[in-house]
């Protein structure tokens, strides 16, 4: 008679073991889809970068320029030879929306661009050197993808 509740007692703890390792185990899917949206970002970001570098670096002749606008990296029709600097305009992949925050110049021009998300990124550290700004910001959007001439 006294063992009559120990199998209840038993399955309960089992059940609580299992909600335990069944959240453990969905945290960490999402933080992995934040690091892999964050990898995501790095990767675009610096496609933006790399474009508004190669735009203002074949402006014809000796004035340099920056783009007006993100679609002009799409077609470049300065020159008698079409150029794309772009194949398309990217999505920002923390916030999945096509707008993004854009950097610009004195006159207006964009040399950079941003993501517009204030969640706090999970990469700290261990950036590339080109991207060692990064290092301990708080917020995506502290994440500056901008060209700078040498």
């Amino acid at each position: 008679m006294r063992e009559r509740g120990f199998s209840y007692v038993v399955m309960m703890f089992v059940v609580a073991i299992a909600g335990l390792v069944a959240a453990r185990a969905v945290e960490n899917s999402l933080t992995n889809e934040r690091r892999e949206k964050e990898a995501d970002l790095l990767y675009v970001g610096q496609a933006y970068r790399n474009a508004i570098a190669s735009y203002y670096e074949n402006s014809p002749g000796t004035f340099k320029q920056y783009p007006a606008e993100l679609s002009d990296l799409l077609l470049d029709s300065r020159t008698s030879t079409m150029r794309r600097h772009l194949r398309k305009l990217f999505r920002d992949p923390i916030t999945g929306d096509s707008k993004w925050g854009v950097l610009r110049d004195e006159d207006g021009r964009v040399v950079g661009v941003f993501s517009l998300s204030e969640r706090e990124p999970v990469k700290q550290g261990g950036f590339a050197p080109e991207l060692a700004s990064f290092t301990g910001m708080k917020r995506y959007m502290d994440w500056k993808f901008v060209y700078q001439p040498q």
